[in-house]
């Protein structure tokens, strides 16, 4: 049985920090203090899922009225190819059933890559999952993102453009290119 817990910047502890800081490149994760700032600023759900007092993994969702933005999803190193990141991800669908739900991942098209068969793979497990591709690619710091959607409506350069101007109130690093 999985369980989840919420997590907050009071109850975040060293797992869900080492398992975040390890499962992103430095290049697309927030720095751990600002997203604890964040956590409580943009009421981000950030959940933590366990099986009994085992550290699964972790997801950020940035919920908003026009879709629903998969932040950071990861399961423990250990854990992987094991099943529990398709336990969780159906728990998102069920969680967020009927709206809107949109992500960005390292593109599984650009060449050269550190990284093409995880990308391939990734991908892939997002397409299984119902996700569509967007056809909205987007670059920073020599990373290609691709944008995947799941459920009603469309996710446009627009959208992208829209949610980026957004995060800027509340966080934007200066060394970030367009």
């Amino acid at each position: 049985m999985m369980t989840e817990k919420q997590i907050t910047a009071v109850n975040a502890d060293e797992k869900i920090k080492q398992l975040y800081q390890t499962a992103f490149p430095e290049d697309e994760r927030i720095p751990w203090d600002d997203l604890l700032r964040l956590i409580e600023q943009m009421s981000l759900d950030f959940t933590a899922y366990f099986k009994e007092e085992l550290f699964i993994g972790l997801t950020i969702v940035y919920p908003r009225k026009t879709f629903n933005w998969y932040w950071y999803f990861a399961v423990s190193e250990e854990l992987r190819g094991l099943g529990y990141g398709q336990l969780i991800l159906t728990r998102l669908i069920e969680k967020y059933k009927g709206q809107a739900c949109v992500l960005d991942m390292e593109s599984p098209n650009q060449n050269p890559c550190p990284n093409p068969e995880q990308r391939k793979r990734r991908h892939a497990f997002y397409l299984r999952n119902g996700f569509r591709d967007t056809n909205v690619y987007r670059s920073y710091n020599d990373i290609t993102m691709t944008v995947m959607m799941m459920g009603p409506g469309t996710f446009t350069i627009q959208d992208w453009d829209d949610i980026t101007n957004e995060l800027k109130q509340y966080w934007w690093p200066d060394d970030l290119k367009d």
